[in-house]
């Protein structure tokens, strides 16, 4: 009479291999599944300021990034497209997920802006014009630092004023 089974060491090897795929997939899932609207907000940011201030310097063109806080959109463009360019590209913005929303602007030399049209510019000479950007989604905020020099974003998981940062 045979006997057909698993030996423990093939079981202990078989969990051993579910363990280890589900060590690697569940961060990834729970990421997936589980994304915050207001950090893929602030990544998008980073993003898009990484990827203007690289092509402002490689193109040797001023690029812009314009909020508009009234409406939680935002559009990127160069300051060399021709007007009809630039109108296709404003028909097109880039919608704030959620509930994610624009909570107010401040550029250096200037007062907080609250409403309106923002435009952050990236310059060809590799640098940038200064700001603050707040973010909320209910009643978590984001704090986001474009400075002049650096390269990223620097992000905050509160609501910092520009005097403490």
């Amino acid at each position: 009479m045979s006997k057909r089974g698993f030996t423990l060491i093939e079981l202990t090897i078989v969990l051993f291999l579910i363990g280890t795929m589900l060590f690697f997939a569940v961060p990834r899932i729970r990421d997936v599944v589980l994304t915050d609207d207001l950090k893929k907000t602030a990544n998008l940011l980073n993003t898009k300021a990484r990827q203007l201030r690289s092509d402002a310097v490689r193109n040797q063109v001023d690029y812009v990034i314009s909020l508009d806080l009234d409406h939680n959109l935002l559009y990127t463009f160069s300051t060399d497209m021709t007007p009809e360019a630039l109108q296709e590209v404003k028909n097109r913005p880039y919608k704030l997920p959620g509930q994610v929303k624009f909570v107010d602007v401040y550029q250096f030399g200037e007062d907080k802006i609250t409403t309106g049209e923002v435009r952050i510019t990236f310059f060809r000479k590799g640098y940038t014009a200064p700001a603050v950007i707040h973010l909320a989604r209910g009643d978590d905020f984001m704090t986001l630092v474009v400075s002049p020099f650096l390269p990223d974003i620097k992000t905050y998981d509160k609501y910092l004023d520009f005097d403490y940062i």
